[in-house]
């Protein structure tokens, strides 16, 4: 094949334009719209400011507005801010070893210029007009003067309106939403010392005022009940101090999505920070799960690389070993402590944003009892009244479920589906012991058991639901929030029934009847968890699966419980008549065989 970079006169190295330059430049920084709220939530908190209201609009892309009480800044300055490599943080490169800003590039409102249309106000107390500059892909447009309050405001309008392919591959609005809260929330739990609200459309979606705890942020952000399962942490030695707050070994997740670290004020993302905690548990957390852990380090600033990464989410530390064994140190220390240490206490406040729900991990699955999430029962005074207990009832699956049951996948036969099964006995209250056909079968009854649970749910032409005596109530932050609003329409499918209830809650007041007689509502909560934890899924069949999957395993048999003989025969019956016997519906084997042979070479019995 003809090499086309090599064929004519039009493809000599030649130097791009300032405008191609500034817009590839601007990618490796704004690479969403959270990218550009984090590059100016930077330069607020860099300005002194106490107070900053962050407004959004069509998830970013349409708006940006961030404002702030800080400094302000001159005229002059103003005009200069929006030139490449311009800033007040450094002047040369020995002080790019000593940073104690969150910026020092010079290249956030140049980088966000080349690919969107901004407005700066600003003004400083001492001057007593403030100035406007107004920019764009071709730099500085216009600058006046204007009143303004002490502070600056960046509006930002229209991202990527020239950069068609940056917008084509940006995902779907709310997981553009939910990026920009993670952002926010990452800065209201490092600097509580610093007033946070978030606007999306002009409604509140999170505010955490300055109290100067972090304790007090993390109960705004996370809720009051993941604060309860905090305990204190604080470690100092010659290299690094450390303090914040980890979870008892009862609060773990399947990844670190609630896990937070922030070096010198800056927040930072770090696998090698997460390793030292998660060693730091030692056997206290099964294989596969994470604590809560919400990290200030304080470190020398010339012993730590912030200009890793254009994003500058990543540091490189010059003693990481030692800052690692530091942090291994101080969670070992704390938890061997954690019966004389304090709780975070709770005050009575209006939390805006009150609890994250946990994920469970399909593989860790009952090897550690997982979280029980508190359940609430609405009040007498509650603005939420039930309906009366009915009996149960029944609705009709949609054309979408019945589609999705039509496409349900056959295969083929099998020596298992053909033959009779020969119980042997049970291991472990886990794995059932059979012979079929002089083949030795293992089979893992959970596994099993959800195969078959599935494929009733798809098979169920009416599914019938139960209302709740006691409604479930669910308190999410704001990005479990964006997250479980797509999956509502498919869970009332299904026969759940989920409304909000105040500030980012949901009241839970039915849900199918395939989970029986529902005494606990833990298993409400479980499902929804699994749904967050998929993130956002825009194919509907993908969707329904999640969701089929995630009740059947729920429902299933759990690892661990005692089978009798009967309940095991029937169990293979029922799991002979799958149409896909041989996986659960997330992928796993539900079974396993040895043929004599494949024992005897184990064995090495040959001859």
């Amino acid at each position: 094949m003809n090499n086309v970079f090599c064929d004519g006169d039009n493809n000599k190295i030649h130097i791009l334009d300032e405008v191609t330059i500034s817009k590839i430049a601007a990618g490796e920084v704004i690479e969403r719209p959270a990218s550009a709220v984090k590059e100016l939530l930077d330069n607020s908190i860099d300005a002194g400011a106490t107070d900053i209201k962050v407004e959004i609009e069509g998830s970013g892309v349409k708006r940006i507005s961030v404002k702030d009480n800080g400094c302000g800044m001159s005229h002059d300055d103003a005009y200069m801010a929006f030139k490449k490599h311009a800033t007040s943080k450094l002047k040369n490169i020995d002080d790019l070893e000593n940073v104690h800003t969150l910026g020092f590039r010079g290249e956030a409102l140049s980088s966000i210029a080349a690919v969107a249309k901004v407005t700066l106000t600003t003004r400083r107390s001492k001057d007593i007009a403030g100035t406007r500059v107004i920019a764009g892909s071709d730099g500085v447009e216009s600058i006046s003067e204007v009143g303004a309050p002490v502070g600056t405001s960046v509006e930002v309008i229209d991202l990527f309106y020239n950069t068609p392919a940056r917008r084509k591959y940006l995902k779907s609005g709310r997981t553009e939403l939910a990026h920009i809260t993670d952002v926010f929330t990452n800065y209201a739990i490092g600097h509580p010392d610093i007033s946070f609200t978030l606007l999306n459309e002009g409604k509140v979606v999170l505010r955490s005022p300055a109290t100067g705890n972090m304790g007090d942020s993390i109960v705004y952000i996370h809720g009051a009940e993941i604060a309860r399962m905090l305990v204190p942490i604080l470690w100092e030695n010659d290299i690094v101090k450390i303090c914040g707050y980890i979870s008892k070994p009862e609060l773990s997740r399947s990844g670190t999505d609630l896990q937070f670290f922030c070096v010198n004020g800056r927040c930072i993302s770090s696998k090698a920070l997460s390793n030292a905690i998660r060693l730091g548990y030692y056997t206290l957390l099964p294989k596969g799960r994470y604590p809560a852990a919400f990290l200030h380090l304080e470190i020398d600033p010339s012993t730590v690389d912030v200009n890793v990464h254009p994003r500058k989410t990543e540091v490189r530390f010059s003693h990481e070993k030692e800052i690692m064994d530091a942090v291994t140190a101080a969670v070992d220390s704390t938890l061997k402590a954690t019966h004389l240490v304090p709780e975070i206490k709770v005050k009575d406040k209006p939390v805006i944003v009150q609890k994250i729900l946990y994920e469970k991990g399909k593989e860790e699955e009952n090897k550690l009892e997982p979280l029980q999430l508190s359940t609430y029962v609405l009040e007498e005074n509650a603005t939420y009244h039930p309906p009366v207990r009915d009996t149960e009832r029944r609705i009709k699956t949609s054309s979408r479920l019945q589609s999705r049951l039509q496409s349900s996948p056959q295969f083929e036969e099998s020596a298992f589906v053909g033959y009779d099964v020969k119980i042997i006995g049970q291991f472990e209250n886990l794995y059932i012991i059979a012979e079929v056909e002089k083949k030795l079968l293992l089979v893992d009854q959970h596994a099993a058991h959800e195969r078959v649970m599935y494929e009733r749910i798809l098979d169920l032409k009416e599914i019938g639901w139960q209302e709740l005596l006691n409604p479930v109530t669910l308190e999410l932050n704001p990005k479990e929030k964006v997250i479980l609003e797509d999956y509502i329409p498919y869970l009332e499918e299904v026969g759940f029934s989920i409304s909000e209830f105040g500030n980012n809650a949901y009241v839970v007041t039915t849900v199918p009847t395939i989970f029986g007689k529902m005494e606990k509502p833990d298993v409400v909560h479980d499902i929804i968890s699994d749904l967050l934890s998929a993130g956002r899924i825009k194919d509907e069949t993908e969707i329904h699966n999640h969701v089929f999957s995630s009740m059947a395993c729920r429902a299933a048999i759990k690892a661990g419980a005692v089978c009798n003989k009967e309940q095991m025969i029937d169990l293979i019956r029922q799991l002979k008549k799958c149409r896909n016997p041989y996986t659960c519906p997330h992928g796993r084997p539900t079974m396993i065989s040895f043929t004599k042979e494949e024992l005897d070479r184990l064995f090495k019995r040959t001859g």
